[in-house]
């Protein structure tokens, strides 16, 4: 007899997956035919220190230059584009499933940050912004005097 572990959720879960699947290759790139340009949107993960906001995406095989990061009043906007590789015809591929075209993502911050220290840095396909919060002013106790 064989122990199979019980994973009540398992198989909804892959479910849920394949009809996600079957929306995007089905309905929404139809006229493709999977063979070409599909809009995207990069994975990107926001977490906060004491210090900053940082914000991680995903843009492998995105060089920096068509990468643009523009910071206007309390939104962080990231634009680019991932071209379309030209080595290889269309006739030969079996399947393209790397999406590529342009893509924008803009994230709408706190107003407690420095847009003046904003850093970003790429290193193997991860963009990383920094945004810097403001030191906020400290609560000053103000004596007392008896006359």
């Amino acid at each position: 007899m064989t122990l199979v572990r019980w994973r009540p959720f398992g198989d909804l879960l892959n479910m849920h997956d394949k009809i996600n699947r079957l929306f995007e290759d089905e309905f929404l790139h139809e006229k493709e035919q999977g063979l070409g340009v599909r809009p995207w949107t990069p994975a990107t993960d926001i977490y906060e220190t004491q210090e900053e906001y940082v914000f991680r995406l995903e843009l492998p095989g995105i060089k920096k230059e068509d990468i643009k990061v523009e910071f206007d009043g309390d939104t962080l906007t990231i634009t680019g584009e991932r071209k379309e590789e030209k080595e290889v015809k269309k006739e030969n591929f079996h399947r393209i499933e790397r999406c590529c075209g342009s893509f924008k993502r803009a994230f709408n911050i706190p107003k407690n940050v420095d847009a003046n220290k904003i850093a970003a840095n790429m290193k193997d396909g991860i963009l990383e912004l920094k945004v810097p919060k403001i030191e906020e002013s400290k609560t000053k106790a103000i004596p007392i005097s008896v006359k």
